[in-house]
């Protein structure tokens, strides 16, 4: 008796691990299920019309996985004006060589120009940066073009140093996180931190800024 209740016990045992192993047969079909849906245009069992659908479903799934992942692009212009420490006009933009356009520099907030001295310092710098006006400056863009006012949102680049990065990284202006933009924040956020360590502009322990940029245009609107 003892020997049969054991058999017994073996066969559910059995039973069960078979049962398992089809359920995980399941789970295994359901995780390629996207890439058999995509190969149901070979399966000669299909009506023509399924087949195409099938098929149109699979590219409307890679152009909506490719739409969130847009390439970054850069364009070539030259700076008419530096109009503060954050804001530059160019031309050349796009399909209208002559248009002047209003650019703001990603992840930086510069001091206004009323913030004496350092709006006009930070202006004064950035124009040292860009140096001759004639030759052109490369804007790289990141996912968000344009900000609330319309102005364009770029990474500027000369002679392969991020202009960015140089304001802050001089002390003459903020690092700010400015979501969804964030493809060179760790290295605004080490610019800052270097300005800081060495006491650059405005973290000048002799003569600090002691309201951000933000707060002034807050408070003396």
């Amino acid at each position: 008796m003892k020997i049969k209740s054991k058999m017994k016990n073996q066969g559910a045992e059995g039973r069960g691990q078979r049962a398992e192993g089809r359920g995980q047969g399941a789970g295994g079909r359901g995780e390629s299920f996207l890439l058999s849906t995509c190969t149901l245009p070979h399966s000669p069992r299909l009506p023509t019309w399924v087949q195409k659908l099938a098929m149109f479903a699979c590219l409307l799934l890679l152009v909506s996985c490719q739409a969130k992942n847009p390439a970054t692009t850069s364009t070539q212009v030259r700076i008419a004006r530096v109009v503060s420490g954050q804001t530059l006009e160019v031309v050349g933009m796009a399909e209208q060589p002559n248009l002047i356009s209003q650019v703001r520099l990603i992840g930086v907030d510069a001091p206004d120009l009323r913030q004496r001295p350092w709006g006009n310092q930070s202006k004064e710098f950035l124009e040292k940066s860009i140096g001759d006006l004639d030759k052109p400056v490369m804007l790289e863009f990141d996912i968000e073009a344009k900000d609330t006012i319309g102005r364009t949102l770029a990474y500027v680049w000369k002679d392969d140093k991020l202009l960015n990065e140089q304001v802050v990284k001089q002390g003459y202006a903020l690092f700010v996180e400015r979501s969804p933009n964030h493809k060179y924040d760790q290295r605004l956020e080490r610019a800052q931190q270097w300005a800081r360590i060495m006491g650059q502009g405005i973290w000048s322990p002799d003569k600090p800024m002691r309201q951000t940029p933000t707060e002034f245009r807050r408070l003396n609107r």
